[in-house]
């Protein structure tokens, strides 16, 4: 059977991209730490809120790579020198992505009471028409 690709579809020139976003977006962790939600409050405008217990705003990092949204979140270890007799609270490092769509942004984020909330917003460009002129051989 032949592999049909975004790239080879006559109808479909230029979305080669897309389909290395959707093969990208299929490899990430699917582990569910951190649990999150995603809200849309507006039409054009979405929240992404992270469970982030016990992460300090030092420990968390937010950057945009390509079209992808990625959060991390590393925590110093605190146990030396410590006994645990349970030990069920989770301290460990994290990587959570999530591809954006063209127009999305980040307009901003905050840590509160042990949640990360990142806003996102579409932003509408205005629609550009353009002649192209034809030119005799």
């Amino acid at each position: 059977m032949t592999k049909l690709s975004f790239g080879s579809h006559p109808y479909l020139l230029g979305f080669d991209q897309l389909e290395r976003l959707v093969e990208r977006t299929a490899k990430t962790g699917s582990d569910g730490y951190p649990p999150y939600n995603i809200e849309q409050s507006a039409p054009d405008v979405f929240r992404i809120t992270l469970a982030v217990a016990g992460f300090a705003e030092a420990d968390l990092a937010i950057s945009m790579e390509d079209r992808a949204l990625v959060i991390r979140g590393r925590q110093e270890d605190e146990a030396a020198g410590r006994v645990f007799l349970h030990r069920g609270i989770a301290a460990r490092a994290f990587q959570r992505s999530f591809v954006l769509a063209d127009g999305v942004e980040v307009a901003g984020a905050a840590l509160e009471n042990g949640l990360l909330h990142i806003e996102l917003k579409r932003a509408h460009p205005e629609p550009v028409v353009r002649s192209i002129p034809i030119r005799c051989a």
